[in-house]
């Protein structure tokens, strides 16, 4: 039986093999423990029965992580007050099983009792599993954010879908009406 827990530091030590994913992104550890610090309670791992961690790195005996990473940010004021979804990754071995799916409601949940009008996530177009996944989940385009992701080697830029999801708080779904056009990464609040 799968177990979801907290992230700790400790498992930092053991993702590496997740962020050689070509469609995950990867970040310095300081920016980890910015999360971990700050919003802890939205840094989730699976873990498998003999205790291997499921999703975000390897070792002999499949020895993985899978994690949900986000944080809560906005204005409730302005209706803005959401859940962000900063990293979701799962081991490839370990796909299809319906982790995303457990690990995104554990971040709704936690959106909802914190009064989130909606939780939101960035995906790559070109990543058509991810962005059906999502879809699946209940997540609606709300507007493409041009050459959000930095390409490698001399490729161009990859834009973004910004996907969101409306929670109860928002009763008339005002967070997920679709933007007319485009926008650029510096739009972005």
């Amino acid at each position: 039986m799968t177990t979801l827990r907290a992230f700790t530091c400790d498992d930092l030590f053991r993702f590496n093999n997740i962020n050689l994913d070509p469609l995950t992104e990867t970040y310095g550890i300081p920016f980890y423990l910015q999360y971990l610090a700050h919003w802890p309670e939205y840094f989730i791992v699976a873990e498998a029965p003999g205790g291997e961690l499921m999703g975000y790195s390897t070792a002999v005996l499949m020895l993985c992580i899978f994690t949900v990473m986000g944080k809560a940010e906005g204005s409730v004021a302005r209706e803005e007050w959401h859940g962000h979804v900063t990293a979701l990754s799962v081991a490839p071995e370990f796909r299809r099983l319906g982790l995303a799916a457990k690990l995104m409601e554990l971040l709704e949940e936690i959106s909802e009792k914190k009064g989130g009008f909606f939780v939101d996530l960035f995906v790559r177009v070109s990543n058509q599993v991810a962005v059906n996944m999502y879809k699946q989940l209940g997540y609606s385009v709300y507007r493409t954010v041009l050459e959000y992701y930095s390409a490698s080697s001399g490729e161009p830029d990859e834009d973004a879908y910004d996907m969101r999801k409306a929670l109860s708080r928002d009763t008339e779904k005002k967070s997920v009406i679709p933007l007319p056009h485009p926008v650029r990464p510096e739009d972005i609040e």
